[in-house]
């Protein structure tokens, strides 16, 4: 995809959970990115980058709760973006509480509305400001288990190849010992296929290699699964057509996120990548985990 096909992106979330190093993400891909404009401009911004002779492409526009002190609504940054025709895919970024406590006291600084109260009533207070923000976005990623290089590799998944008349499905496979994905739309567990950590000499390998993919494949249920799973994601994603949901992140469990939910992640992205109508990405995140 050339930088001229990128979508534009409106870029918010929670304080903490990793705007800025999604900007600088976004940055490397190509995309001019404005920051912390008060409400009433960002439809100003998308227009000018639109009208702009060449267009700016891509664009991108960061917002977080600090612009709140303006006045305007998200709602009516909507309303205003539909009347000038411009559609921005919204990136919403979150994470668990303790880990935005962990990470502001890492860095000694005071949450924007924490209004000399605790950091957590400040935390709080933002999730409440921003639900209808979050309940208005196309794509939510959870940062919570993510590190840099983990964020970048999630919004390459998301937005890698995408293409305005598709369907875009990302499959991550996890741990469930390390906590479900809280940005997930769907979460099956497959941790009723046999394991191969118990098998010393499948255990130092992962669901990518073809010893570990080859057992996994071959059990007995794993077929009638995966079948099963996609005749049921596939009537769904008609359903998620017609609400107008275009981004749709599956969760495949097992215990640590190395053998089983990779290689039948794996196994389920070869199958929907046959489709022509959707763009289908496959995440790893616990696969390199302890």
């Amino acid at each position: 995809m050339t930088t001229n096909e990128m979508p534009p992106i409106l870029l918010t979330g929670m304080s903490g959970a990793g705007l800025s190093s999604a900007s600088k993400v976004l940055e490397d891909k190509g995309y001019y990115v404005s920051h912390n404009l008060p409400p009433h401009l960002i439809p100003e911004v998308f227009k000018a980058g639109r009208d702009n002779d060449p267009p700016v492409k891509p664009l991108a526009v960061v917002t977080d709760t600090r612009s709140r002190v303006f006045p305007g609504s998200f709602g009516e940054i909507l309303a205003d973006l539909e009347d000038i025709e411009v559609k921005p895919t919204i990136l919403f970024l979150d994470a668990r509480d303790d880990v935005l406590i962990r990470r502001f006291d890492s860095v000694r600084r005071t949450h924007p509305l924490q209004h000399g109260d605790t950091l957590k009533m400040g935390i709080s207070r933002e999730r409440e400001a921003m639900e209808d923000v979050r309940d208005a976005a196309d794509v939510i990623i959870d940062t919570t288990s993510l590190s840099v290089h983990d964020l970048r590799r999630a919004i390459e998944a998301s937005f890698g190849s995408m293409s305005g008349n598709q369907q875009h499905v990302t499959v991550q496979s996890f741990g469930f010992k390390n906590g479900s994905p809280r940005d997930a739309d769907l979460i099956v567990d497959v941790r009723f296929l046999p394991n191969p950590y118990w098998i010393p000499e499948l255990r130092g390998f992962r669901g990518t290699d073809e010893p570990v993919s080859d057992y996994v494949l071959s059990q007995d249920a794993a077929e009638p699964f995966i079948e099963n799973f996609l005749v049921m994601l596939e009537s769904m994603l008609d359903g998620y057509r017609h609400e107008g949901k275009n981004f749709i992140t599956v969760g495949v469990g097992c215990t640590g996120g190395h053998h089983r939910s990779v290689a039948v992640s794996e196994e389920i992205v070869r199958r929907l990548r046959q489709r022509t109508d959707l763009d289908v990405n496959v995440l790893h995140r616990d696969i390199n985990t302890g």
